[in-house]
């Protein structure tokens, strides 16, 4: 060996990681940047050892970023659990899905972390995950991954999609709750034109990304990672369940032993509107929204689901599991809301109902902006006049008003952005 070979092989990590270098082992990669190739050929190696590489090799040294491995999934549905059994991911992939899973996402078998020389991929509920603090960027799981799935992406990257499905808008919203449906909005607000869809979900080009918040407030499903900002506190809305009178209804399907929203919903559109023995517009109470509620920000309250905005980032998957068609997505600022749909007549909601709007029409006659109005035989409120007066609250005989109280650093962020603008 020669004397550069060994004064290399000791400023390599030596842990013969197999990476993107090409080689089996650090001395094979030390003998072919002796002979010639390039002094970041290791792409373990900090800016510092391969400045010292190159003054070793009297050659111009070469400019590196630390890069780190990403896997493009969230493991929310893959058939991981199911293939709990194989040896492999090649395996496991090579036993074939079912029409339920997602057949594009990590089957978690740890094909990437049987070969990771560092311990920066771990298996987290069903998923392979990486520690970007402990991740080299060696490249050496890179290849093994049958799903394709790993990437190495700037260590300072700060948005992240986790999702590599090719599968169609629709399928991929019913397989998944974490999954891109290539709707195209974060391509849209990009500023720097760093997002495109490819095969049907989003890619970003981190030559060109700035770290920028567009692409994660604008993901109508919020399933882009950003690392920078906390999601939650710089939303523009969040869901609202125009319901908080299930306390009767709960308890009604819970008798009959039903614990699905969607069975409970199918024998409430059966239900005359006249029937007093339950609302037939109202929430169930049963809690399918907060099972598919990533950010732990619906629970039942009072019988009723009830979404804390401070938690909530508008992702609308419980608007879509949602059998009633009774949460919706409001603007996360001071407004008022009024939880009630119930088309009842008013002596028959009077009886299955005390928190529901009684129709008495007081809130539109008295909103000075004519931001509240009659929906049928309930009222409701436009959020894009609603100047959170007050007004409404004040009048409104059954005392159904809800304010939508925001913190204040919410309304100072607000008038930061517009400012900006």
């Amino acid at each position: 060996m020669s004397n550069k070979v060994e004064q290399i092989v000791r400023l390599l990590p030596g842990v013969d990681c197999g990476g993107s270098c090409g080689h089996s082992t650090c001395s094979d990669c030390a003998n072919a940047i002796a002979q010639g190739a390039s002094p970041a050929l290791c792409p373990v190696c900090t800016q510092k050892t391969v400045d010292a590489i190159a003054e070793i090799m009297d050659v111009e040294t070469v400019s590196v970023k630390k890069k780190v491995a990403f896997i493009h999934c969230a493991g929310t549905n893959s058939a991981a659990k199911r293939l709990a059994g194989c040896f492999s991911c090649q395996e496991a992939v090579d036993s074939g899905f079912l029409d339920t899973e997602c057949s594009y996402g990590c089957v978690g078998r740890g094909s990437c972390q049987k070969v990771c020389k560092f311990d920066a991929i771990t298996n987290i509920g069903g998923a392979m995950k990486v520690d970007r603090n402990k991740c080299t960027g060696c490249g050496a799981c890179l290849d093994v991954c049958p799903q394709h799935l790993t990437s190495l992406i700037p260590f300072e990257a700060t948005n992240l999609v986790p999702c590599a499905s090719k599968d169609e808008n629709q399928r991929t919203r019913e397989l998944c709750i974490a999954g891109c449906v290539g709707c195209g909005d974060c391509v849209e607000n990009c500023p720097t034109g760093a997002m495109t869809l490819v095969d049907n979900h989003a890619v970003i080009n981190y030559d060109l990304c700035s770290g920028c918040m567009a692409c994660t407030v604008s993901c109508r499903k919020k399933i882009i990672v950003d690392l920078l900002h906390d999601l939650p506190s710089v939303k523009n809305s969040c869901a609202f369940v125009s319901c908080n009178g299930g306390v009767k209804a709960k308890a009604k399907y819970e008798a009959m032993g039903i614990t699905d929203c969607a069975e409970a919903a199918k024998l409430a559109k059966q239900l005359d509107k006249n029937t007093t023995e339950l609302c037939r517009d109202g929430c169930m109470g049963l809690g399918s929204c907060i099972k598919v509620c990533r950010h732990n920000a619906i629970s039942i309250k009072d019988s009723s689901a009830w979404v804390d905005p401070a938690k909530c980032v508008g992702c609308m998957e419980c608007v879509r599991i949602c059998p009633q068609e009774i949460i919706h997505i409001v603007p996360y600022k001071g407004i008022k809301l009024i939880p009630c749909v119930s088309d009842a007549p008013l002596e028959v909601k009077g009886q299955i109902c005390k928190v529901g709007c009684m129709n008495c029409k007081s809130c539109v006659n008295n909103c000075p902006v004519g931001a509240a109005f009659m929906e049928g035989r309930h009222a409701t409120i436009n959020y894009d006049l609603c100047v959170n007066c007050s007004a409404c609250s004040y009048v409104c005989s059954n005392a159904l008003v809800m304010e939508q109280k925001v913190p204040e650093f919410r309304y100072l962020q607000i008038d930061a952005m517009k400012n900006s603008d």
